[in-house]
């Protein structure tokens, strides 16, 4: 006899066109796009073609360093690529348009209504271009946090996705500052070291490559914290990156402001703010980066008793020394896709143990228990690969440890003088792991 299910069901519907992930990306790729063609166009108007060309070669210099120190920065959990590409994007192309577009049409207006053109440039400079260029930069560090949360769970994340979002707007507006520069000594007939354009380099790439990046990171810092708070607290995550998007603004504005604030103005904020702040907020996000391994130290080891982990697997996750190590050594013995099987490993592992953590503190969503399995089972098909490379990297790089052992213990034991009377036990392996093969997957099931 038919018996109805215990609870009803709804009938299967597809979504509608504009609810497909191909038309989301679609659309988002061609904005940019459109947008990236409109700030090449304004860019090349103002600098002309040989300014934007200079301009174009001098202000890429920076962006693989700063991009560089980012992704490291991102090493203990690495988000996928396609999000700072993204971000790189947004940064270059929409929020610089917005920020051309919107300070340009305040300047004009302001000059328009006070009849003082230079007071109004000095007005758009520490007011206007600061809140309007924070505003478009922070948009993306938003999207990010809403649309990619799986992907933002702390001050790293939000620090990363801020930064290469800075590093793409500073790479457009260095285009635009050096391309001028370069038009002006065209003019005057000025070159070498004397010219506009290297006092323009060497300010803006050289002195302070890192200010854009400084600023948005501030807002980033905000969205990190938004992230570690319960969803309870409503108040406070809304508050925590408006706080930090108004602190980046400050910041900004003085920056900006520098340079009327007489003759060694810039010289005194540079050396007694700005340098300062950027080895401030180099040393914390470092400071979080190695907390986030004591996370992975301390959350992962459930998972050994349970018979998910290895027992070394804990202590090599935590130490990105040992992390590298282990890809070397899967590297060697079986090759690229076998390295990255392990830095997959090690991602996965890390946001496990993350995930686990937000559970202990009552932070987790109503999926924690879905993307747990998502994170075991991922690793499970992997350990085969993963298990020896970090086996390897946690002997390789364990501290010795001093043993105190009596003198007597050395004079009659079964393995002769000068040994120890009992051999250690050999630590026994979980059930799950009783038969596989090196960098082979394991076929048997937890």
């Amino acid at each position: 006899m038919a018996t109805s299910p215990p609870y009803p069901t709804r009938p299967h519907t597809s979504p509608h066109w504009w609810q497909r992930t191909w038309v989301r990306y679609g659309a988002l790729v061609t904005l940019l796009a459109l947008a990236g063609l409109v700030i090449l166009a304004l860019v090349r108007e103002q600098t002309g073609t040989q300014g934007f060309l200079v301009g174009l070669g001098l202000a890429v210099l920076p962006v693989p360093l700063l991009v560089a120190a980012f992704r490291w920065l991102d090493r203990v959990e690495p988000g996928p690529w396609r999000n700072l590409l993204f971000c790189f994007a947004w940064g270059a192309c929409a929020a610089a348009l917005i920020a051309i577009v919107a300070n340009s049409f305040a300047t004009r207006w302001i000059a328009t209504a006070t009849a003082d053109p230079a007071g109004a440039d000095t007005l758009g400079a520490t007011v206007i271009a600061p809140v309007v260029e924070e505003s478009a930069k922070a948009a993306a560090v938003l999207l990010v946090f809403l649309f990619r949360r799986r992907h933002f769970t702390g001050i790293v994340d939000g620090v990363v996705v801020s930064g290469v979002t800075a590093t793409g707007f500073a790479f457009t507006e260095n285009i635009l500052y050096l391309g001028n520069a370069f038009g002006t000594d065209q003019i005057t007939g000025d070159s070498g070291i004397a010219s506009v354009t290297a006092a323009t380099f060497f300010v803006r790439i050289v002195m302070s490559p890192f200010a854009h990046p400084l600023f948005t990171v501030l807002t980033g810092i905000g969205f990190g914290l938004a992230a570690l708070r319960a969803d309870r607290h409503r108040l406070r995550r809304a508050l925590l990156p408006l706080a930090g998007l108004l602190l980046a603004m400050g910041m900004h504005a003085l920056w900006n402001g520098s340079a009327s604030f007489g003759e060694y103005g810039f010289l005194a904020v540079y050396g007694g703010f700005m340098a300062p702040s950027f080895g401030l907020l180099t040393w914390l996000v470092i400071w979080t980066r190695q907390r986030e391994l004591g996370t992975v130290r301390a959350e992962l080891p459930v998972y050994v008793m349970a018979g998910w982990l290895g027992p070394a697997e804990p202590y090599a996750l935590g130490s990105m020394r040992a992390r590298r190590i282990a890809r070397r050594h899967a590297h060697r013995h079986a090759g690229k896709e076998a390295a990255r099987e392990v830095a997959r490993y090690e991602a996965y592992a890390t946001s496990l143990a993350f995930l686990r953590q937000r559970a202990r503190r009552g932070r987790a969503g109503a999926d924690f228990a879905v993307r747990e399995r998502e994170l075991l089972d991922a690793l499970w098909h992997r350990r085969g690969v993963a298990r020896p490379a970090l086996d390897h990297s946690a002997r390789a790089t364990a501290p010795p440890v001093p043993v105190a052992v009596q003198p007597w213990a050395y004079s009659h034991g079964p393995y002769g003088p000068g040994h120890p009377a009992t051999a250690p036990a050999p630590y026994p392996a979980p059930a799950a792991y009783a038969s596989y093969s090196p960098y082979e997957p394991a076929n048997r099931q937890p």
